[in-house]
């Protein structure tokens, strides 16, 4: 994607005096790396070229237009079997490569100018996976408008984006029916923080709270540590099972960074828990959430991937039947597909991942959400949080609606610093 928006074209190793021949074979959208604004810093972007995912492209279709090898495209597989990011492109997504005789030699793709990822080739054999997340700047904004029509178009009016809209929809649904319990001239309330690197939007937001008055009633949640609350402290999401299963399986190999992996013999990262199971196991979502992949990938398998939260993401691993799709609304404790042994594996099992804030965790040991109500310590920085959030929605109401923007002191600990694992 050209940071001025103007078409240009890849460049291909022909003479001089073939390049006009040979334009109407070059494809519009690759562009020069130099025109994309926010450059990795580890690679020699003046070798790169850039391509805008558009929303029929297959990774075989990208790799056939650049006429690379096709096992250059099984090696990348193979480097983010663990991780799992190239099945995460969309439309809108930034590619680039570096090729250099008719091989790739690197391949990054850029989800926001917050959060790349790069394949690059390796001396011996191979391609090595490099993640860059940074941390930005969080500028928080609180927005106070009044239902005219909907929620959902008040809100957009006052400069909520869709998926905002969702969340705080999705988050209300238990104690607000948006049909029947909002009235004309109802209020709401809403403190969320937007990310920029160098004053320039990521489009990654957060929710911090929300104030609503419903049929008359006010209602309020809001963001702690990963998750949502309402003023007293109760959550607005079930707890986690530890285990998405029933009964008892042997742990076949552990979370482990630096695993021996059985098969190639190389040493990669092993981001989850094998569990040893029969093909056809009943597999359980862990906690409630909204299906955000269900993919047959090469190595990986059959694979289903649950968003929980903002904080917390947990994968499935070579199933051999998937029971839900892309979408669907999941519950804790619901089947949600049957165990196997697809994709590269040495016999049936599962392989279960738990992420928070984007980072895989031991699931059998992560300090994960197991209680509906926060105590002790929890619930003083709980409730010390609470008077700023409901200060800083004051705000806007002391001030007659100014649209004053503030920066944001607090920021989750993922963010904290720029890292490249």
């Amino acid at each position: 994607m050209s940071a001025t928006g103007e078409s240009v074209r890849i460049a291909l190793p022909l003479p001089l005096d073939e390049i006009d021949d040979a334009a109407e074979l070059i494809p519009e959208a690759l562009v020069p790396a130099q025109a994309h604004k926010g450059g990795s810093g580890r690679i020699d972007e003046s070798r790169m070229w850039g391509y805008e995912i558009q929303p029929d492209d297959t990774l075989t279709g990208i790799f056939t237009k650049l006429g690379l090898p096709i096992q250059d495209l099984y090696q990348v597989l193979e480097a983010d079997e663990n991780v799992l990011a190239l099945d995460n492109i969309k439309p809108g997504v930034e590619l680039l490569v570096d090729i250099e005789n008719d091989q790739l030699q690197t391949l990054e793709l850029r989800f926001s100018p917050a959060h790349k990822v790069a394949y690059q080739r390796k001396q011996d054999a191979g391609f090595e996976f490099k993640e860059t997340i940074l941390p930005g700047t969080w500028k928080e904004i609180a927005l106070v408008g009044e239902i005219g029509r909907s929620f959902s178009l008040d809100a957009a009016a006052e400069g909520l984006d869709a998926r905002d809209v969702h969340l705080i929809t999705r988050l209300l649904k238990e104690k607000i029916n948006f049909r029947r319990d909002i009235r004309k001239g109802d209020s709401f309330e809403v403190l969320l923080s937007r990310q920029y690197i160098e004053d320039e939007p990521t489009g990654e937001t957060k929710i911090e709270a929300v104030r609503m008055l419903a049929n008359r009633s006010p209602v309020s949640i809001f963001y702690y540590d990963g998750s949502y609350y309402d003023e007293k402290g109760r959550s607005l999401s079930k707890a986690f099972l530890r285990y998405p299963f029933g009964g008892s399986y042997r742990v076949s190999s552990g979370f482990n960074p630096k695993r021996h992996h059985p098969v190639t013999g190389l040493f990669r990262p092993h981001n989850g828990t094998d569990f040893s199971m029969r093909t056809g196991t009943p597999i359980l979502a862990s906690g409630d959430g909204v299906v955000s992949r269900v993919v047959d990938h090469k190595y990986a398998g059959l694979y289903v991937e649950i968003k929980h939260s903002e904080r917390y993401t947990t994968r499935y691993l070579h199933l051999s039947k998937s029971m839900v799709r892309k979408g669907q609304r999941v519950s804790r404790g619901q089947k949600i597909a049957l165990s196997g042994a697809s994709g590269r594996v040495t016999g049936p099992h599962l392989h279960y991942e738990f992420h928070i804030a984007g980072r895989p965790v031991d699931a059998v040991k992560a300090a994960i959400p197991i209680t509906k109500q926060l105590e002790g310590k929890s619930r003083k920085e709980f409730d010390a949080l609470l008077r700023q959030y409901m200060a800083r929605l004051d705000a806007p109401r002391e001030q007659e609606g100014a649209d004053e923007m503030l920066i944001s002191r607090r920021q989750d600990q993922s963010m904290d610093n720029p890292s490249t694992l």
